[in-house]
């Protein structure tokens, strides 16, 4: 079945991206959990559950991936339906837009097969209450006919595993929450790590890169994957106009700097979030909507692409009157805003 594409959202750059990493990096994905780097627990988990159902003979449980975008939320399911031999079905919440879409999903797939279901926090309050039969007893109901003719129809559906991701889990209702039976929450990635992905990467791509090169852009790529392998395209382009050979730590250097990446990783986007609080809210605290409408940016885009990495990198800190910025991100500021200006 071909995959029903997420709606298109009101984020300019973030989509940008979004589409490049959909086209180009859809090959550069592990086909299997031996493969895939990283998330060690999770890997170590998911390896069991995947064995005991095979043992068993019985699809898996429904499960549940949460975490920032781009840490392999998407792979994970992919995987998961290849070490089961299945096939898998990927839609997202906001294209289920009526209870008939999912129905049609439903019934085309065969035993054991995984739906993938990305940022499931999006469905429709009417698509969900229709999705509980379905992963609780494989069944749904739908009406037929209205009024004193009104019929109810159940219709037995394939055991099937339903792999929900998210990247708001509080946005989840309790109810649909409690029937996933299992929960894996992605962590950002150590640098060491992203730099087994970009040298794999680079394999896969026919680009030369050496230790330094990849460790540079794995510093830069805020812990996640994907930017990790976005980083190391825009490396190769500039090296294929302005350099000659193996990507090495100089070259990686002045390829990212020349793209606004600095040394921890921040973007343009980022350091503008960082400036307007300190030049608009001298340091914070600030309200979100406040600070999103400072930006002319969505509260979504800085919620979920933003916010996270400098609350990990310890750059920004919620109270209960805003966020308010660290005295990490004072003093890193202070020394790159000469350099590289948002």
């Amino acid at each position: 079945m071909s995959k029903i594409k997420e709606e298109v959202k009101r984020e300019p750059i973030i989509d940008a991206q979004e589409a490049e990493e959909d086209v180009l990096s859809l090959s550069l994905r592990p086909g299997s959990l031996a493969e895939f780097v990283g998330q060690k627990s999770v890997k170590d988990n998911l390896l069991v559950a995947i064995q005991a159902a095979r043992k068993r003979s019985e699809p898996l449980e429904h499960i549940l991936f949460s975490g920032p975008p781009g840490l392999g939320k998407t792979t994970l399911a992919h995987i998961i339906s290849s070490e089961m031999g299945t096939k898998v079905t990927s839609t997202s919440g906001p294209a289920i837009e009526r209870a008939g879409d999912l129905i049609g999903i439903l019934t085309n797939l065969s035993e054991g097969d995984v739906l993938f279901i990305d940022e499931v926090h999006r469905l429709s309050r009417v698509v969900e209450e229709f999705i509980y039969p379905a992963m609780e007893n494989f069944q749904i109901d739908f009406i037929i006919d209205k009024g004193p003719y009104a019929k109810t129809i159940k219709f037995n559906l394939k055991r099937f595993t339903l792999v929900g991701a998210t990247t708001r889990t509080g946005l989840l209702t309790p109810p649909l929450r409690s029937r996933f039976g299992m929960f894996y929450h992605l962590d950002f990635y150590e640098p060491q790590e992203l730099v087994e992905i970009i040298k794999r990467s680079a394999s896969l791509l026919g680009i030369q890169i050496d230790d330094g090169g990849a460790l540079e852009c794995a510093k830069r790529a805020r812990g996640t994957p994907r930017v990790a392998n976005r980083l190391l395209r825009r490396v190769r382009d500039w090296t294929d106009v302005k350099a000659d050979g193996t990507i090495s730590r100089e070259i990686a250097e002045k390829a990212l700097d020349s793209q606004g990446i600095d040394k921890v990783g921040l973007d343009t986007i980022d350091r503008k979030v960082i400036k307007s609080i300190l030049d608009f809210y001298s340091g914070g605290p600030v309200g979100i909507e406040s600070l999103a409408a400072t930006l002319n940016e969505e509260v979504d885009t800085i919620a979920d692409v933003v916010e996270p990495f400098l609350l990990k990198i310890g750059f920004l800190k919620r109270t209960p009157r805003g966020r308010e910025l660290t005295a990490l991100a004072r003093e890193h500021m202070g020394q790159d805003t000469q350099r590289i200006k948002p």
